[in-house]
């Protein structure tokens, strides 16, 4: 049996219970994005709507010409034009009539250019407010959100279903207007002309909307499935080049490669079945049409050579009426065949629909997803923080679990104090640091940042306050400055000495470019020592009033870690600080240790005063130490049993 990563269930939709809620989502989309573009729009609309009028003018004069000048029929006449403006004689009605279907190209390309220039700016901003507005939701929330998600299905939505949102309102939106105008344009001319060949013409409407109908309750849950199946290839392909270290350390490149083929088969099965689909609508489409134009030119050639057709029906005659002329049937046959095009494209505008309505529920499930932490409306500034923290029966659990992971825990920090955290792995350390930043909220009980709940302050304000530094340090793709000056505007010499404070200067100042040199994607060029110490190097430059520490010196060697500590007495010196630690010598000096055991506090005090009291601290220095001979058995028992079940980094 070989075995490996699921990545996930790849034919779930982790955002599928919220689409089956999403009401009318593209116009949801539509009316909040584009309502600062509604000049554009209209202007765009208007362009549209009057060169597509504009193009029914060639055909028409070009009847009125043949029935006036080639075969003279009747007197040269246009609707809308006054008789005045016509030139009395032939000559000179043949070059008006030259000149104005010339100066109509003309026109309707200048109009189609407008239409172009406000469509695609409508278009285009739309798409870049929903994606920002869509990662801006992403961003806000709560790490829950993250810890079932994956990023590849996140990105899919922020890109691939934005894209094709942005293409449905730059092509196919326009062309449906275009379409619809076209079609209704097109029919009133052929009214105009002779309403009865006009009927005949007209019959396949009804036939494909028959037609389209059946195509899209077919098609929609094809479509969603395609969608699907992206954002789980992304996934796949995002999970895989991230962790290539490894895949290529195990020599799993033809394992990974399988795995990729079948997300990329799931894709390609759930695509090939939506073509399918697609591809016998617009043949049928076609054969509607060409059906409707050729029974449109059977019926008005045989009126023109042999008089009205008579149709017998139910035992009676139905006839034409009327006389039939070339100048009539001529424009008449190109706009039947001017209707097709607009008919089959109205098929491409519907498979096409479907398609951005698929993603524009993906967009408006994400956005609608009840997982982001806000301010509330009367939200706290903190300012002038003190630092002092208090946790009050605090209770947290993740997710999908039924033990918590943090279980009624009170505590209180003093300003300044410099506060430790240890515990076995999975005690629930980390956690319970991270709800004070509120990556997380408690289920229940209070955290105070000097006396405000902090759930009753900004987010902006709260952070701004709190430094963080976790075990695992993310580097951006960049410079060590630009990571170390994240998002704020500081000088090399400040950045210097946030990196001498961390002990990162000795090696910063030997790397090629110094702090200018690129530490590559998620700092793989470094070290994770060296990762961690710019990760404090950060801290440090942000200069916070409570500090939390989360191991974070567990990549660092025994001699930097000394350099680290001396640096940390200086900046832990006047602000509040909270270390975890699993070495035990990190905190032995602070003011106050906390021993976590599944979620509880179950001892505090001094580390001499820990030491003497024998309980589980004694037993975890006894571990750091190497005083193995002194471990009571029970705590072999638990630490193995621990073990046993698989407990995971601290939760």
């Amino acid at each position: 049996m070989s075995w490996g990563f699921s990545g996930g269930n790849d034919d779930a939709d982790t955002f599928e219970h919220l689409r089956e809620g999403v009401d009318r989502p593209m116009w949801r989309l539509l009316s909040s994005y584009g309502r600062g573009y509604v000049p554009e729009f209209v202007l765009g609309g208007v362009a549209s709507v009057v060169a597509r009028f504009l193009e029914l003018i060639p055909a028409l004069v070009l009847g009125v010409a043949i029935d006036a000048l080639f075969v003279p029929t009747r007197d040269f006449s246009l609707p809308l034009v006054p008789q005045s403006v016509i030139p009395g004689d032939e000559p000179g009605q043949f070059w008006f009539a030259v000149g104005l279907v010339g100066a109509v190209y003309i026109l309707t390309a200048a109009l189609n250019w407008i239409n172009g220039w406000a469509w695609n700016r409508f278009a285009q901003h739309l798409q870049h407010e929903v994606r920002v507005d869509t990662y801006d939701v992403v961003q806000r929330m709560r790490m829950g959100f993250f810890d079932d998600k994956q990023t590849g299905e996140v990105m899919s939505i922020l890109n691939n279903d934005v894209n094709q949102l942005e293409s449905f309102l730059t092509n196919d939106l326009n062309a449906g207007i275009r379409i619809s105008v076209l079609v209704v344009g097109v029919a009133s001319v052929m009214v105009w002309l002779n309403w009865q060949l006009a009927v005949v013409a007209l019959l396949s409407v009804p036939v494909l909307a028959f037609a389209s109908y059946l195509f899209v309750q077919r098609i929609g849950p094809k479509y969603g499935r395609v969608r699907r199946s992206v954002g789980a290839l992304n996934s796949r392909l995002e999970n895989n080049i991230g962790g290539i270290e490894v895949v290529k350390s195990y020599g799993r490149e033809s394992f990974e490669r399988d795995r990729v083929e079948e997300a990329s088969e799931e894709y390609l099965d759930a695509n090939w079945d939506a073509i399918t689909t697609r591809i016998k609508f617009f043949p049928t489409l076609r054969i509607i049409t060409g059906m409707g134009y050729v029974f449109t030119f059977l019926v008005g050639g045989y009126w023109l050579l042999f008089g009205p057709p008579q149709v017998g029906l139910a035992g009676t005659t139905v006839g034409f009426t009327g006389g039939m002329t070339l100048g009539v049937l001529t424009p008449m046959l190109l706009y039947a065949r001017r209707f097709l095009w607009p008919m089959r494209q109205f098929g491409n505008v519907v498979n096409n629909y479907r398609y951005a309505f698929a993603a524009a529920e993906r967009i408006v499930g994400l956005m609608d997803y009840p997982g982001t932490v806000d301010d509330p409306d009367d939200a706290i500034g903190l300012d002038g923080v003190d630092g002092q923290v208090d946790y009050e029966d605090v209770t947290f659990r993740y997710v999908g679990t039924d033990e918590p992971s943090v279980d009624d825990v009170s505590f209180s920090a003093e300003s300044g104090d410099f506060v430790g955290l240890v515990g076995p792995t999975g005690a629930g350390k980390t956690t319970l640091l991270k709800l004070l930043v509120r990556l997380y909220d408690p289920a229940d009980g209070t955290i105070r940042v000097d006396g405000h709940d902090v759930r009753d302050v900004s987010l902006a304000s709260l952070r701004a306050h709190v430094g963080y530094v976790s075990q695992e340090p993310y580097l951006f793709h960049g410079t060590v400055a630009e990571n170390v000056a994240y998002g704020i505007d500081a000088g090399d010499d400040e950045i210097r000495e946030a990196l001498s404070m961390a002990g990162a200067m000795e090696f910063v100042s030997e790397l090629p470019e110094g702090i200018d040199t690129m530490v590559g994607e998620r700092g793989v060029k470094l070290s994770g020592g060296q990762r961690q110490r710019v990760a404090i190097a950060r801290a440090i430059l942000e200069d916070p009033e409570i500090l939390i520490l989360d191991e974070a010196t567990s990549h660092v060697d025994n001699e930097t870690e000394v350099l680290i500590q001396r640096s940390l007495e200086t900046l832990t010196a006047d602000r509040t600080t909270f270390a975890i630690a699993h070495r035990l010598s990190t905190v032995r000096d602070a003011d106050t240790i906390l021993v976590m055991d599944e979620g509880r506090v179950v001892e505090r005090g001094a580390h001499e005063d820990l030491l003497a009291a024998d309980g589980l601290y004694a037993n975890l220095w006894s571990v750091q130490v190497g005083e193995m001979e002194a471990l009571p058995e029970e705590f072999i028992e638990r630490t193995a049993e621990r073990e046993r079940a698989g407990t995971g980094d601290d939760d």
